[in-house]
C-alpha cells in the first residue's frame, strides 16, 4: 500500500528502530529516519525534519501504553501505520522477559479507527491481511481464515 500513497523518492519517518521493513524501504528507494529506540509513550513530542514526507508505524503502537498522545501530536500530514487486531482466539502478545515487547493493545478495527479520529486523523485507505503458520493444530487453521493485521493511511490538515 505504501507505494500507492507517495512515490519511491520520498522521506519517512518511521516510529521505533531500525527494522526489516525500514530496511526495505531504503532498498525501495525512500530515505528513511527513525526514532532510534526512544521511549514513545514518554517521549511523544517528536521533532520531525522538515523534509518528511509521510510518517510510518509498523507494529508499534500496541506496544504504548498510550498511543493517543503521540499520534494527537505528531506535526505531520500523512500517517502510515499497522496493528495487530484483536482476534477471539488469541490473548494479546505477551514477551515475560522483555516488558518492551508486550502488547498493551490489539485493537478491533473500529477501536483503531476511532482513536486516529479523536487524535485529528482522517483515513483514506485501509487494507487488512491475514498470517498463516505452517503448523499444525485449530489455532493455525484459524489463523489462515481470519485477518490478523490492519494497515491504515491518514492524513490531517
Amino acid at each position: 500500500m505504501l507505494r500507492s500513497i507517495l512515490p519511491s523518492n520520498s522521506i519517512i519517518y518511521d516510529l521505533g528502530v531500525e527494522n526489516p521493513l525500514s530496511i526495505l524501504m531504503k532498498e525501495s528507494g525512500y530515505k528513511v529516519y527513525n526514532t532510534l529506540g526512544k521511549d514513545l509513550d514518554i517521549d511523544y513530542k517528536i521533532q520531525l525534519p522538515k523534509d518528511v514526507n509521510i510518517v510510518t508505524g509498523f507494529e508499534i503502537l500496541e506496544h504504548l501504553v498510550s498511543p493517543y498522545p503521540l499520534l494527537k501530536n505528531l506535526k505531520a500530514k500523512k500517517l502510515f501505520v499497522t496493528v495487530p487486531l484483536k482476534i477471539w482466539f488469541s490473548k494479546a502478545y505477551r514477551n515475560k522477559n522483555d516488558i518492551r515487547d508486550c502488547h498493551y493493545h490489539e485493537f478491533e478495527d473500529w477501536q483503531f479507527d476511532w482513536l486516529l479520529k479523536k487524535s485529528g486523523w482522517t483515513i483514506k485507505k485501509r487494507e487488512y491481511w491475514r498470517n498463516p503458520s505452517n503448523k499444525i493444530g485449530f489455532r493455525p487453521i484459524l489463523r489462515f481464515f481470519t485477518k490478523r493485521y490492519y494497515a491504515v493511511y491518514a492524513e490531517r490538515d
